[in-house]
């Protein structure tokens, strides 16, 4: 089951069985504020030993239970704020679909690159990564990480999705609209759909040849590998 019941988290959720990725190396989920201390205690039983924040300092909620001593938590914001880019954004989507996402890779994949880095260099161990709801800045690096791991493009489609369900609750409860709705209703007016988008990024996005192009390290390529795929069948 790649569905992680950790008391306080509603969409965590190993990587692992799609395209190559290995179960127990890296889970997505929401940020993590809400875990109970049992479910820290789930994370660190499943092997977590790094949680790899993608927000902005000081986004988001305080903990409300202590994270286990031994889990090192490493931050590598994906927002390029104060650029171009991000003003240009916010207006068209608030960086909250997948219809930035080729120009993210095109115009600054530093951060993309680095998140990748920051796992390919992590303790050993299973790295957690998060944003907010875990849908978009997650979901970027997660489409990168599965297209170096060979993942069928549908399957990577249907891992994203899966976060508006497992997520629902959780916007309804904070006031806002069904993120599905809203976001299938914005990509429409843009010609387009959630599907067709994600595939036009998956399509264009030859995951080794970016990260190297980009600033990772055929080293720290290699230790990323190391880290995320089971052998060739």
């Amino acid at each position: 089951m790649r569905d992680l019941a950790w008391d306080g988290s509603v969409n965590a959720r190993d990587l692992g069985g799609l395209g190559r990725l290995r179960p127990g190396a890296v889970v997505r989920m929401e940020q993590p504020a809400r875990l109970s201390t049992d479910g820290w205690a789930a994370a660190w039983a499943y092997g977590v030993r790094t949680v790899l924040d993608l927000r902005d300092e000081g986004e988001g909620d305080p903990d409300q239970a202590a994270r286990p001593a031994g889990i090192t938590t490493v931050q590598v914001p994906q927002d390029p704020v104060g650029t171009p880019f991000y003003e240009h954004w916010q207006k068209i989507d608030n960086l909250a679909s997948p219809l930035y996402y080729p120009a993210m890779l095109a115009e600054h994949p530093r951060p993309v690159v680095a998140a990748a880095r920051a796992i390919a260099n992590a303790a050993p161990g299973c790295v957690a990564f998060h944003c907010a709801g875990g849908k978009d800045r997650t979901g970027l690096l997660t489409v990168v990480l599965l297209a170096l791991a060979e993942a069928a493009p549908d399957d990577i489609i249907a891992d994203y999705l899966l976060s508006y369900e497992r997520m629902k609750a959780r916007y309804a409860e904070s006031g806002a609209r069904d993120q599905l709705t809203a976001v299938t209703e914005l990509l429409a007016k843009h010609g387009t759909t959630i599907e067709a988008s994600l595939t036009a990024t998956i399509s264009s996005l030859s995951a080794p040849d970016f990260l190297l192009a980009n600033g990772l390290l055929d080293t720290e390529l290699d230790a990323l590998r190391a880290r995320l795929l089971s052998a060739p069948s």
